[in-house]
């Protein structure tokens, strides 16, 4: 898999203005930042640019790698995702926050009885139920969003395409459905995991 020569001309603007933002970057090409999220997101997962929260992109100086961006290509959700942590409706938000802070996580699943997927619930709608009168014994059902309104992965989903759907619709996971025909969920890929496997393929690389 190839660089586009957009996302080469991305690299020589960063090269050129580092730290520079998304929006000046988008500026320049004479296009809007949506338009180039997942360039963005395919230059930072192969470790050729590091975003810096408040500074901007910059050229990380590791240039590009074809073994890692031939190896992130074959890789597929069901190869990296992670168990995930689901509640059932009646869950109260009270309970959900706890078991947020247990397993030091972003992100509820919800499910009914017959264990498919209707909701998920974050830290932030969480955070907001706070503010709610009687919180603690409110259940999660009235804070979450609802199925279908919730971008989900599917076990043979290259994990490129994962991680442009992450930065393109800016969540923080993506729960992963059993098939496109099920809502019953098997696991989970989050930017956490996304991070850990370019840190993976990197040292490999590096050791190789």
């Amino acid at each position: 898999m190839k660089l586009t020569e957009r996302q080469q001309h991305i690299i020589e603007i960063v090269k050129e203005n580092e730290p520079i933002s998304g929006d000046k970057i988008a500026h320049t090409l004479g296009l809007t930042k949506s338009t180039l999220r997942s360039d963005l997101a395919v230059l930072t997962m192969t470790g050729i640019l590091d975003a810096r929260p408040k500074v901007g992109y910059i050229y990380s100086g590791l240039g590009f790698q074809p073994m890692i961006q031939d190896r992130l290509s074959s890789l597929t959700v069901e190869d990296i995702m992670l168990a995930p942590v689901s509640v059932k409706q009646e869950t109260t938000v009270q309970d959900a926050i706890t078991a947020l802070f247990m397993y030091d996580i972003g992100t509820l699943y919800i499910i009914d009885d017959q264990k498919e997927m209707v909701g998920v619930v974050s830290r932030k709608d969480l955070l907001r139920s706070v503010t709610m009168g009687n919180y603690q014994s409110a259940p999660v059902a009235v804070v979450m969003t609802r199925m279908p309104n919730i971008f989900v992965a599917y076990p043979d989903m290259p994990v490129l395409k994962a991680a442009k759907s992450i930065s393109r619709h800016q969540v923080d996971s993506l729960p992963v459905m059993e098939s496109r025909t099920s809502n019953k969920i098997i696991g989970k890929v989050s930017k956490t995991t996304l991070v850990n496997l370019l840190i993976e393929l990197t040292d490999k690389e590096l050791d190789a």
